[in-house]
């Protein structure tokens, strides 16, 4: 069944908030002393604090009734059975296989995936440790240098992401660059750091078709070639990761060394494949391991795991709480270090792109919102941009802070302040502050989760990872969504396309509307065309 605001256990959950609306949070603390220990969770190095929530026990009890309303076990059955839980492409969305143990079987019907994932690991492995051990090297015979990864999306920003969370004060192996925005600008000032001899270029894209990435590769290797590279050098400095062989021979390259992706795969569920490459080169194909190991942990805990002592399930439901009964329209999420500056841009993309849906599995209208805006920034810096307006302004505004407990860097002070603050505000969003003058009180009884890492390492972040992954899955469940597919983006890319040919060739505008019309008769006539 569809979720309506007037099904059973969504009409029980908005008439539960209404009896909410005058007990405070720190009235829940007050009357039972072990709140804070009865809701948190914790697992291995990964532990939530979800008890600062405008929740009680009876709340818990009937967001539990709306996962079960929502067949959720039924729903997460089927996504690790490798069923077609992407209904609208007919593909089942299996990303978890990439991350399973070699040794168990993962099947979509009657094949086992398993052995393909293990080959292509094996390659991965291969080739990630020869660019860090120096025996790849470039057509002059020099070792390869800089590793630039041409993608976009799910191609740019998880890889991109690990390889920034897990970086030490000096790179272990050749540095990693990415490239993503058509723009001339980032393009030429890449470039020009950079010595074409010792320099390798991995083309990321599933169709080899993506025009970002494909005009960014073309430029690449054009430079390449005009900075005194041979055509015949290509394949030492070139390198695919794509399922369109024929796209990648056009290209120069030979198919054969392509590595290979996989349909039931959606791009911003891949890092954890052969587009997560960068990881490896970067950080080494142990550390890529112990991220697949982090991401199978969370996986089984999803699987096994109680709602009601569910982590993934737990930040759902409340997110849902919000959004389905106190009117929150965005979700913020802050780290507070900067080695997860890329979060929150991560997340954008896990989230919106996978529940920003306005109809649902059987093609009717939703009845209620789905996915809300993901913002946020890196702690402490926001503090003195937007928190302001979640201390003070009059909308609920959700927020996921998440800290790491380890000091990494041997700078104890630095570290003790950052946690201070990400503490400190969670604190003062609860409670508030009661001045005589009203410009000064800050009301309190905003709610936050704080998410606490015991050390930023690719095990933990790889927990970090899958679990949004498997929170955002259980909202789309629950809303009656596929969060699989992205038909909104393949429109903007299909409308794109077209209004570059008009730009570049001078054709007739007439099927636009004029305010379309005319911003593209002012960027013609701003190139002379």
């Amino acid at each position: 069944m569809a979720p309506s605001s007037l099904s059973p256990a969504w009409q029980a959950l908005q008439a539960h908030a209404k009896t909410l609306t005058r007990i405070r949070l720190t009235d829940l603390f007050e009357q039972d002393h072990a709140r804070a220990d009865r809701f948190a969770l914790e697992l291995e190095g990964l532990f939530l604090d979800y008890s600062k929530n405008r929740l009680t026990n009876k709340t818990i009890d009937l967001l539990r009734a709306l996962a079960e309303e929502a067949q959720l076990a039924h729903w997460i059955e089927r996504l690790f059975a490798g069923e077609p839980v992407n209904g609208s492409e007919g593909r089942p969305a299996f990303h978890m296989a990439l991350r399973a143990d070699p040794a168990q079987p993962m099947r979509i019907g009657e094949v086992d995936v398993m052995p393909e994932v293990a080959a292509q690991l094996a390659r991965m492995e291969e080739f990630s440790e020869a660019l860090r051990g120096g025996r790849w090297t470039g057509y002059d015979g020099r070792p390869i240098a800089d590793l630039v990864s041409i993608g976009i999306g799910g191609s740019y920003l998880g890889p991109a992401l690990a390889v920034e969370a897990l970086a030490g004060p000096k790179p272990t192996g050749p540095r990693v660059h990415f490239l993503a925005n058509p723009d001339g600008g980032a393009v030429s000032r890449l470039l020009a750091g950079l010595d074409p001899a010792t320099t390798l270029f991995l083309v990321v894209s599933k169709s080899f078709t993506t025009a970002e990435t494909k005009l960014n590769a073309d430029a690449a290797r054009d430079w390449f070639l005009a900075q005194g590279g041979k055509r015949e050098d290509l394949p030492k400095h070139f390198r695919a990761v794509s399922t369109n062989r024929s796209a990648v021979a056009e290209f120069g390259l030979d198919a054969d060394a392509a590595f290979a992706m996989w349909d039931w795969v959606g791009g911003r569920y891949s890092l954890w494949s052969t587009v997560g490459l960068p990881i490896a080169v970067a950080h080494g194909f142990a550390a890529f391991r112990e991220l697949l190991a982090g991401a199978r942990a969370m996986d089984r805990h999803f699987r096994s795991a109680p709602i009601e002592r569910n982590m993934p399930a737990l930040l759902a439901l409340i997110g849902l709480w919000y959004n389905g009964c106190h009117g929150a329209e965005s979700h913020a999420i802050i780290p507070y270090d900067s080695a997860l500056g890329l979060l929150p841009a991560y997340l954008q993309q896990l989230v919106m792109e996978s529940n920003g849906k306005g109809v649902t599995r059987d093609g009717k209208a939703v009845t209620m919102p789905t996915s809300p805006v993901v913002w946020g920034g890196v702690g402490t810096e926001v503090q003195h941009a937007f928190l302001q307006a979640f201390h003070q302004g009059p909308r609920l505004l959700p927020v996921d802070f998440i800290g790491v407990a380890e000091d990494r860097h041997g700078r104890q002070a630095h570290h003790e302040m950052l946690l201070a603050n990400l503490i400190g505000q969670a604190e003062a969003l609860m409670g508030g502050s009661s001045q005589t003058d009203t410009q000064r009180t800050c009301p309190g009884n905003r709610p936050s989760n704080v998410i606490l890492m015991q050390r930023l390492d690719a095990r933990t972040l790889g927990q970090l990872l899958a679990l949004y992954e498997h929170k955002t899955f259980v909202e789309g469940v629950v809303w009656h969504i596929n969060s699989f597919d992205q038909w909104g983006v393949e429109l903007g890319k299909k409308l794109a396309s077209r209004v570059e040919a008009e730009i570049h060739y001078g054709d007739a505008l007439d099927h636009h509307d004029p305010s379309t019309a005319a911003l593209i008769r002012r960027v013609r006539n701003g190139r002379g065309v």
